[in-house]
């Protein structure tokens, strides 16, 4: 385990030259491999697993994503179950399946989950909020994470292009001794660019926070409120939209994500440099109590009850998708159509 400065602040990563793939699998050459769901994150674990070569099986209920876990190439009776025979027959047995569903097949699986097996999960919702979500595990298996940084998709794509999505990894009940070395060598083989340590608890609260925050939630909001200021003020929706998202996505993203923040600031015009300087500050102390209320919401357990009970309730996806409808037909996201049409490579 290597110690890296991150900012001036030293933490533990894992990796690949330390786990090499070699290693992983003399780790888990016994170990089966049992991913229960194959919706979000479950196609990119099990198909970089197999195609790393390890033992790896798959739990899912018929019905469409069944259907594309078979177009994948995993073959009912031989690779492909259903999730209660998929949990009998993995030493590791994988919740990755939504949160929501975990509750809901826990009481099927924990009878199968037998001393010395290994009960993995790539969120710390379950757990965390074990009160109210009722998976406790027996005291007498190991319960591991490992928690890419990203979707299953982007996990998969990078993965066939030769890099890797960081992830961060935490052992929270290790009954074999040998709880930490399966989570790492886990970790490397699904394809994680590095590995960093983190809890169950730090894992929730800063995903759950993240994705209510700047990944998606008050992004959202951020461009929204940008958009409509503008269009209030008499630009065109082309106009509003390009100056708001596309220029932001298109051309901005890449060299942030590439050289930092720090260097889009030195790089840019003089006008655009003073400005962004200037309103920076604005943004964050009017953003940061908003995300000191949101992480208090994550803290006291609130955000988990409100998609629990949300979640249990018979109307729920109807009233999802009429809310996920209202969004992609919002004029903002409708110019997005017409402009993405519009781009060089699709014409």
């Amino acid at each position: 385990m290597a110690q890296m400065n991150f900012g001036g602040v030293m933490e533990n990563v894992i990796t690949r030259e330390e786990f090499p793939l070699e290693k992983d699998r003399e780790i888990l050459k016994d170990e089966v491999i049992a991913v229960l769901g194959y919706g979000v994150q479950g196609p990119g674990q099990a198909c970089n697993l197999r195609d790393n070569g390890f033992n790896v099986i798959v739990g899912q209920r018929s019905g469409k994503t069944y259907d594309k876990a078979v177009a994948d190439g995993w073959k009912p009776g031989e690779t492909l179950f259903s999730i209660e025979e998929a949990a009998q027959k993995g030493t590791i047995v994988c919740m990755l399946l939504s949160d929501a569903a975990q509750i809901a097949v826990w009481p099927q699986i924990k009878e199968y989950l037998t001393p010395g097996k290994a009960l993995y999960f790539s969120h710390g919702f379950g757990i965390t909020y074990k009160e109210r979500t009722n998976i406790i595990p027996p005291a007498d298996i190991d319960v591991i994470m490992v928690a890419p940084k990203g979707s299953g998709t982007s996990l998969r794509t990078m993965f066939l292009e030769g890099r890797g999505l960081n992830s961060s990894f935490a052992v929270y009940q290790d009954a074999t001794g040998r709880a930490k070395d399966r989570t790492l060598a886990f970790g490397i083989g699904i394809g994680s660019g590095y590995l960093f340590e983190t809890t169950f608890k730090r894992e929730v609260y800063s995903d759950l926070t993240g994705e209510r925050g700047s990944l998606m939630g008050a992004i959202q909001g951020l461009l929204l409120a940008q958009y409509e200021v503008l269009r209030e003020h008499g630009h065109t929706p082309s106009e509003a939209f390009n100056e708001t998202v596309e220029e932001l996505t298109q051309s901005l993203m890449p060299l942030f994500a590439k050289n930092g923040m720090d260097w889009m600031y030195a790089n840019c015009s003089t006008t655009a440099q003073r400005g962004a300087l200037d309103w920076m500050g604005p943004f964050h102390d009017a953003i940061k109590p908003v995300m000191e209320k949101l992480y208090h919401s994550v803290e006291t357990g609130n955000e988990a009850q409100i998609s629990i009970d949300s979640n249990s309730q018979p109307d729920y996806r109807e009233k999802l998708n009429a809310e996920l409808k209202a969004l992609r037909e919002s004029e903002m996201w409708q110019t997005a159509v017409t402009v993405r049409k519009l781009r060089p490579e699709n014409n």
